[in-house]
């Protein structure tokens, strides 16, 4: 039997970022997963070359002091290219990358050795339980090794994401390395705030039981994508596996800015790996075979299927149906309210306009600045002319489904000013008739002046 990985690897641009700065490697000997930083100093660029670098390294056949001497010179040699690149473009000044990297040593037992640089971080799940194996390179987490905050509080500090080592060209990068041993069973978890800054750990841990690592990636891609993925989010799930004889070696696969040919363009003094990922603004998915090493850590051949999945052009998709849909709502909104204005156009409603009974089109009321109603009519009737009731029936309007039927309001109030005017001690009646008793009976109706006088 022989040990082997069977890895996948996704990488997603997330909701909010307009590119993509994470890069990713998975391979049978190496997995990579580096976060640049940056932004408009060319983040992707010191990912993707930290990636193009840790692919020309070599691991197999050596014991766990020089893999462990090979990786830390593969962070010096990653610093100084990065320091060539700003070198010759000073506007890229500031670039600088994240990287957390496991490189298969098999043996027997078999043995994985981790490097670690920034705040990215691996994991490992064996026998159920989950385990971080790296340790944040962060201001947060000298904050929670000195007792000052905990984990829960670390998740909200408003300076969580100020990361105290970074590969920048500059500044020593320090990397942890280490070595671990690997058991049949294993699974392992590469990845970059993205993912581990959001999803908390007991839903990374459910996702991970998922069986296939294909279906992992997808489901951990998709749980940042769900809580809103601000970042960048990239993952590489890698299960250490038993196979009956060892197997040809495959190509690996580059997700992120290091698999975008135009990132690569940018970096022509770089080589970058021959894997199967094919340019992904031409295609979203591959499905290539990975490679691992056998028990002395050559080569051994593929196993399963790893996925790249480069969603920049898609989640660019996504924002343009998000526009799509906003646009949809907005012309729903704007056709129910041209429906309701058809709609109070057609109604009346009965008032006081300056002491007259009066035929207003609409609703009573106003939206906003905007005003509800228009004028109709303005009748001789004058309000104080009415019984108490139906002068206070006016001052609270009195709504009419059709011209015709505020009109005919209009000639019973008409007719009840014309009653109080026959028998002005009629209860309920003003204490003399209305002003304008001649003309009370007739019900006419005439447009007002300025000052409200018919």
């Amino acid at each position: 039997m022989v040990l082997m990985l069977r890895s996948a690897a996704r990488s997603d641009v997330g909701l909010l970022r307009s590119g993509n700065e994470d890069s990713a490697y998975a391979g049978g000997q190496l997995l990579v997963v580096a976060d640049g930083m940056g932004g408009h100093a060319a983040g992707e660029l010191a990912s993707a070359a930290a990636v193009a670098t840790m692919a020309e390294m070599e691991t197999a056949g050596l014991d766990d002091e020089e893999a462990l001497e090979r990786l830390s010179e593969a962070v010096v040699t990653t610093s100084e290219r990065i320091a060539d690149v700003v070198a010759a473009h000073p506007e890229f000044a500031g670039m600088g990358t994240t990287l957390t990297a496991l490189a298969w040593l098999g043996g027997e037992p078999a043995r994985v050795a981790v490097l670690h640089v920034g705040d990215s971080r691996a994991y490992l799940l064996r026998d159920g339980v989950l385990t971080q194996v790296t340790l944040d390179h962060t201001y947060v987490q000298t904050l929670i090794d000195s007792g000052r905050i905990t984990p829960e509080e670390a998740l909200v500090h408003p300076r969580r994401n100020l990361v105290m080592r970074a590969i920048d060209g500059i500044h020593p990068a320090e990397p942890d390395v280490s070595v671990r041993e690997a058991r049949p069973g294993d699974r392992y978890l590469v990845c970059s705030d993205g993912l581990c800054g959001y999803v908390p750990d007991a839903r990374t841990q459910e996702l991970l039981g998922l069986a296939d690592p294909v279906a992992a990636v997808t489901a951990l891609v998709e749980a940042a994508l769900a809580v809103g993925a601000p970042d960048n989010v990239t993952c590489i799930v890698a299960d250490v596996v038993e196979v009956d004889e060892a197997r040809p070696a495959e190509a690996p696969v580059v997700v992120g800015a290091a698999g975008e040919q135009r990132n690569r363009e940018r970096l022509p003094g770089f080589s970058f790996p021959a894997d199967a990922q094919i340019d992904p603004r031409s295609a979203t998915i591959v499905k290539v075979s990975t490679r691992s090493g056998d028990g002395t850590g050559a080569f051994a051949g593929s196993l399963a299927g790893v996925y790249a999945e480069e969603q920049g052009p898609t989640r660019r998709g996504i924002r343009w149906r998000w526009v799509a849909i906003v646009a949809a709502l907005l012309v729903v909104i704007l056709a129910a309210a041209g429906i309701t204005y058809v709609w109070a156009t057609n109604q009346y409603y009965v008032g006081n306009e300056g002491g007259y009974v009066a035929i207003y089109r609409g609703l009573p009321g106003e939206l906003g600045p905007i005003g509800l109603h228009s004028i109709e009519q303005v009748t001789t009737l004058t309000v104080d002319s009415l019984p108490d009731f139906e002068a206070a029936q006016v001052e609270n309007t009195i709504a009419a489904d059709s011209l015709a039927s505020a009109q005919q309001t209009v000639s019973r109030l008409t007719e009840r000013a014309a009653q109080c005017t026959a028998a002005p001690t009629t209860p309920g009646c003003p204490s003399t008739g209305g002003t304008d008793s001649g003309t009370a009976g007739s019900g006419t109706t005439a447009t007002p002046s300025p000052s409200g006088s018919p």
